[in-house]
């Protein structure tokens, strides 16, 4: 079997510090989530300070988990798997480094100017333009990075993963760059370059593909990688993996009209939004299949192994959000789901569900790989932390789906006269009871992220270093 030992010539150094950091940021972006949900039940916890105000907060929230937890832990196992699966160290030398520096500074710069209102108002790219530049620097880099590793790779082959971990690089380095070209009046305002209708496209063909490739595709090749490896077990059908890869990057992309239904968008490419999006079931769910048939003759290690126990419960979360995407951007679907807490519900049930528990399983994983220990300080903790997280998902997204759909019969319930049955606020304090739902579910899931930076850390610096158990990577 293959140890860390052999090969003295691969960067860990840059992927130990993304997985570190993919842990703290977790607790930071959960942490400022659960505190703007106990802001809609309690509004005086903005303590009526304007960079505490919900409408700064949730912008930071969104972009600290997508960004700094989401996307720390791709560049982490993106950089472990292509120099494990492609038996070569990253190229460019100091340049991977230059990523995880460069990437902590945009953090930082979003956690300093989103709280004072610096933004360009679009959801999920509310950086602004001196930000947005060094993010496509940054970005640039990493994929010089990755396809320059690929390219010196010592193997003929090359592992599905990578195509998942390819596809994304690129992808998000188009959506980024082109959502993002505006006109600058100061150093930090600028208007976007299109008008109207015509940047609402722009913005959701950027925003459902930032879902679609960052939050999807690179967080397949994680699944494609460490499933197998935890299990044990090769992917049950290597075929079927790399029609998954094609069909979901030749669909995914035109799927972002489904965010714009019942606006000024010609109504033309809303339904090509809808269709795109109803035809992406199939690869998503044979994707999850795959995934999840993987573990075809080592059922049993579900019972005690609670790091696989992760993987594989973010595959059915996977599957269940990918079953309810195409079926809320069916137009008389999204009639009732436009604007209320069923799109919230939707939205945690792939980011908590699909890409936080791929993401916490991936990382248990490498951190006693990484850092030469035989396993993590706790499995205990971990069990703690599956079920911890699992329940505060369950919790957060039952309670919203509840929600959403009774927002959406609230809003369109009518008097025999045609006036309105209900006025908003009435259906604002019919929701206050899964706010506090959700609040407790938020709870849950800091709670177990604590945990898991304790455990880390604990096995970080334990001072029996077993190398003979270190797991093949």
């Amino acid at each position: 079997m293959t140890t860390t030992l052999d090969h003295p010539s691969y960067n860990y150094n840059v992927v130990r510090q993304f997985t570190v950091m993919t842990v703290i940021w977790g607790i930071v972006g959960t942490l400022v989530g659960v505190l703007i949900a106990a802001q809609l039940i309690w509004p005086a916890l903005n303590f009526e300070t304007p960079w505490l105000t919900y409408s700064r907060l949730r912008p930071l929230h969104t972009n600290a988990v997508i960004f700094a937890f989401g996307t720390s832990a791709l560049f982490a196992t993106s950089y472990y798997v292509v120099q494990r699966t492609c038996k070569t160290a990253l190229f460019g030398g100091k340049l991977a480094a230059f990523t995880f520096w460069g990437w902590q500074a945009v953090i930082v710069l979003a956690v300093i100017t989103l709280p004072m209102g610096y933004t360009s108002s679009k959801e999920y790219a509310e950086l602004e333009w001196p930000i947005d530049i060094l993010i496509a620097v940054v970005w640039i880099s990493y994929a010089i990075v990755f396809f320059g590793t690929l390219i010196n790779r010592k193997t003929s082959h090359i592992y599905v993963a990578n195509w998942f971990f390819g596809g994304f690089i690129l992808t998000v380095a188009v959506l980024h760059i082109g959502n993002s070209m505006v006109i600058p009046v100061s150093m930090m305002k600028s208007y976007s370059i299109y008008p109207g209708a015509i940047d609402a496209m722009m913005q959701w063909w950027y925003g459902h593909n930032a879902v679609g490739f960052l939050l999807t595709a690179g967080f397949l090749g994680m699944m494609y990688y460490f499933v197998p490896k935890q299990a044990e077990r090769p992917v049950y059908s290597y075929r079927l993996s790399i029609v998954h890869f094609w069909a979901l990057i030749s669909l995914y992309i035109w799927a972002g009209p489904h965010h714009l239904h019942y606006t000024a968008l010609p109504d033309w490419a809303q339904s090509v939004g809808m269709v795109m999006s109803i035809v992406l079931f199939l690869p998503s769910w044979g994707g999850m299949i795959n995934g999840i048939m993987t573990l075809s003759g080592a059922w049993h290690k579900l019972r005690y192994d609670p790091i696989l126990r992760f993987l594989i419960v973010s595959l059915s979360f996977y599957g269940m959000s990918t079953f309810e995407g195409p079926m809320m951007a069916i137009k008389s679907v999204n009639a009732l789901s436009h604007y209320t807490d069923w799109t919230i519900g939707h939205v945690h049930s792939g980011a908590l569900g699909w890409v936080a528990m791929v993401s916490i399983g991936a990382m248990y994983h490498l951190i006693p790989v990484l850092f030469n220990q035989g396993r993590m300080f706790s499995v205990r903790l971990i069990n703690v932390h599956f079920w911890l997280h699992t329940s505060g998902v369950v919790l957060y997204i039952v309670a919203m789906w509840i929600s959403g759909v009774m927002q959406g019969l609230m809003w369109r319930a009518v008097n025999t006269d045609g006036t309105l049955t209900y006025s908003f606020v009435e259906s604002l304090t019919a929701s206050y009871p899964f706010y506090f739902i959700r609040f407790i579910g938020g709870v849950l899931i800091v709670s177990g992220f604590i945990l898991m930076a304790f455990n880390m850390f604990k096995t970080i610096y334990a001072k029996d270093n077993s190398l003979e158990a270190i797991k093949a990577a």
